[in-house]
């Protein structure tokens, strides 16, 4: 009797070590899944960090394209802020940035807005607007300069016939026409791809919330400015990373276009570091500018990704 009530006092024995299946399933994962990224991290190792950490070296260097490099410290940094051409180009640059930036967005907001709608009209005209899109930036370049080119380009021969212009200008010698030429071309060819971006934001708008302000008496001003505008905030701030970088970084419309010209004046940062490392064969030089502008760019990127979440949470 005692045996039974002690048998049946006594708690039942549990194994105090865990399953080990589940652990061992769970390294199989980890294991598998850390052999699937190692090619990623091979070529994030090969084409990014070893370039990216050989152009600080290098631009600690004096070095020539044919040569021995030797040591220097910062001064080609110290260099560089004393380089009038250079702070020129970074100049012209910002305000190339300043001007396309807003000419885009506004006008992949216009875009977006006329073929917001689900119809056959409205998929033709995206399809249309996004055509530029699909042709390289090079290939534009030379189709633009082509068009302005005196005596010969389509565009200075219409203007010719209507008597605005001399067919014989050269648009490309001033710095007001080239510059509003190559604006020109650059929305020709980017907007599609942001009216598209701003195109998807506006169609996740779910159309109850649109249904529910038209109830509540706004109207379209008001519910595109209080409601459509605020939820594509995650959007804008896609469109306008992409439009400052790619301003801050531009290099072919300047380059095939005005080659630099009139007189240097539309020399852009990245053409100056081309200019360094592939025309003067300053490489060394060349990278010490190279770092500057990737700091440059992501303070910028940083601080609208910080601004339009402090609007965003406000």
């Amino acid at each position: 009797m005692t045996t039974l009530q002690q048998t049946a006092s006594t708690p039942p024995r549990t194994s105090t070590n865990p399953p080990r299946t589940g652990n061992r399933l769970g390294r199989r994962r980890a294991l598998f899944g850390f052999a699937l990224s190692v090619p990623a991290f091979i070529l994030l190792g090969v084409f990014f960090i070893w370039p990216f950490l050989r152009t600080i070296y290098m631009s600690l260097n004096n070095w020539p394209l044919l040569g021995t490099p030797h040591f220097i410290g910062f001064g080609n940094y110290i260099e560089a802020f004393q380089d009038d051409q250079f702070l020129h180009a970074v100049g012209f640059t910002f305000l190339y940035t300043i001007v396309i930036t807003p000419i885009l967005i506004a006008l992949a907001f216009g875009l977006a807005f006329l073929v917001r709608r689900r119809t056959r009209a409205a998929r033709v005209f995206q399809t249309v607007y996004f055509l530029p899109v699909v042709i390289g930036l090079a290939a534009g370049s030379y189709i633009w300069q082509f068009m302005w080119q005196s005596d010969i380009g389509p565009t200075t021969t219409l203007l010719g016939n209507l008597g605005l212009v001399d067919p014989k200008t050269n648009f490309f010698a001033e710095f007001g026409s080239a510059f509003v030429i190559v604006l020109g071309m650059v929305t020709w060819k980017v907007v599609g791809l942001q009216m598209l971006l701003v195109l998807s934001g506006m169609q996740a708008i779910p159309e109850e919330v649109n249904e529910a302000a038209r109830i509540d008496g706004a109207s379209g001003w008001q519910t595109f400015w209080h409601i459509t505008v605020p939820l594509l905030r995650p959007t804008l701030a896609l469109v306008l990373v992409f439009s400052v970088a790619g301003s801050l970084l531009a290099f072919d419309q300047f380059y095939i276009m005005t080659v630099g010209g009139p007189s240097g004046s539309t020399l852009t940062a990245v053409y100056e570091i081309y200019r360094a490392g592939f025309v003067q064969f300053r490489v060394g030089y060349a990278s010490a500018l190279s770092i500057l502008l990737m700091i440059v760019l992501g303070l910028v990127s940083a601080g609208q990704m910080l601004l339009l979440r402090n609007s965003d949470n406000s």
